[in-house]
């Protein structure tokens, strides 16, 4: 999977990203879990498989 699928995946998912950045990379919140969590500015990149596992328990998505 694609960061520009994620980042579709999780809007889809009522995530959304706040506008604000942590360490150069953009910053997303979670409704679902309360959670905030990054991802990468790098659209055509493929997400490593932890990197999406985490990324998906952070936003409360299975």
């Amino acid at each position: 999977m694609k960061y520009s699928e994620l980042h579709r995946l999780l809007c889809k998912n009522h995530c959304y990203a706040t506008g604000k950045t942590r360490a150069g990379h953009p910053l997303w919140y979670s409704p679902i879990t309360g959670k905030h969590f990054t991802t990468s500015h790098h659209e055509k990149m493929e997400v490593a498989k932890g990197t999406l596992q985490s990324i998906k328990k952070l936003a409360g998505i299975n």
